[in-house]
């Protein structure tokens, strides 16, 4: 902890009343570590960044050929999404493909992020089921993995059913790091989560997006994968969210996952920087929580303006991209609540 960096401040007047710390590890697909920000060992989970490396032994194994998985359904698999009505009809169409049950997800229940479908929670009383949780797509491709396999439902979360040790085993491959040196927790949508060093959850995106190294079937999961993330950014968080306004006006180039706690993975597909690809992985130490405006829309302050300055050093956006993103940061101007101008956010490191 001694070594994170200042990441980002707040500025009100001339003095910094705030600011965030955090470390960083960019490395190309070959392991190399290009760039790194405090401390790049860090040790942290990936919490829902994890989400495109979980469903890599299910589509390794056929399951979006076997249930006829559509691109979209394939994305909400790796997504946080924000539980709008989109949303909600891509995963009931999930279920009806796979007869898996709503009932089986042991996620639990979470009201939506999404400002729209929130409203009609509050006016109509509802009580929000499991495919409101943001990770109900993912449950339900665990589900249906073990499904396909003959395998039992009831405990597809233990660590020791084999779709959970087939995750870990593809996980660690992925990232370059020994079984029993990736830590696991519970997330909180009561699957497993890994915690490993930046520089490996870095090299494990730099793979996903440069997986010529690989073999046959694990580059051809990968290719599916981030095909259906680019394709469908829209089901990765929702529309209008960070992520998935990054990756459209990335055109296919750019992967990005945020996770809770203020971690952060983005990809660079090669040719973005560099022949080879790129991955980068980041930590909030303080966790960076997201928060609501009064329409009832929610953003985070760190994280978006952190990839937006490390994406702008690399030189991967142009400045129509930069632009088209610039509510997002890197700068942001601060305003109360009756419109005033208070002062700003900026990033304050060098790659």
């Amino acid at each position: 902890m001694n070594s994170v960096q200042p990441i980002l401040e707040l500025i009100r007047g001339s003095v910094v009343e705030a600011a965030h710390f955090g470390s960083l590890a960019i490395v190309d697909s070959t392991g190399t570590l290009l760039h790194s920000l405090g401390d790049p060992d860090t040790v942290a989970f990936l919490r829902s960044s994890a989400k495109p490396f979980q469903a890599i032994p299910f589509v390794e194994h056929g399951g979006v050929e076997h249930y006829n998985y559509t691109q979209a359904q394939l994305a909400l698999a790796c997504a946080s999404h924000e539980t709008a009505q989109l949303h909600l009809d891509t995963v009931q169409g999930m279920q009806a493909k796979t007869g898996i049950e709503e009932s089986s997800l042991q996620c639990g229940p979470h009201l939506p992020s999404d400002a729209a479908k929130l409203r009609e929670v509050i006016i109509h009383d509802t009580h929000p089921t499991a495919n409101f949780n943001n990770c109900s797509g993912k449950h339900t491709t665990m589900l249906a993995f073990a499904k396909m396999r003959g395998l039992p439902l009831e405990n597809y979360l233990d660590l020791e059913h084999p779709i959970q040790k087939d995750i870990l085993k593809t996980f660690s491959e992925m990232c370059g790091i020994e079984m029993d040196k990736v830590q696991l927790g519970i997330d909180g949508c009561s699957a497993p989560n890994f915690a490993v060093p930046l520089v490996n959850a870095a090299l494990g995106m730099a793979r996903m997006c440069d997986p010529s190294e690989l073999s046959e079937a694990r580059a051809v999961a990968c290719k599916k994968i981030t095909a259906a993330m680019t394709a469908h950014p829209e089901m990765i968080s929702n529309h209008g969210e960070f992520d998935c306004e990054l990756m459209k006006i990335g055109e296919g180039k750019i992967i990005t996952k945020r996770g809770a706690e203020g971690f952060q993975i983005i990809g660079l597909m090669p040719g973005v920087h560099g022949e080879k690809g790129i991955g980068i992985a980041f930590k909030v130490t303080d966790g960076d929580s997201s928060r609501m405006n009064d329409a009832l829309e929610s953003s985070a302050r760190v994280r978006p303006a952190i990839t937006l300055e490390i994406l702008n050093q690399l030189k991967a956006l142009n400045e129509a991209q930069l632009q088209s993103l610039a509510k997002f940061g890197p700068v942001k101007t601060l305003k109360n609540y009756a419109g005033l101008v208070t002062g700003k956010s900026q990033p304050v490191f060098r790659l």
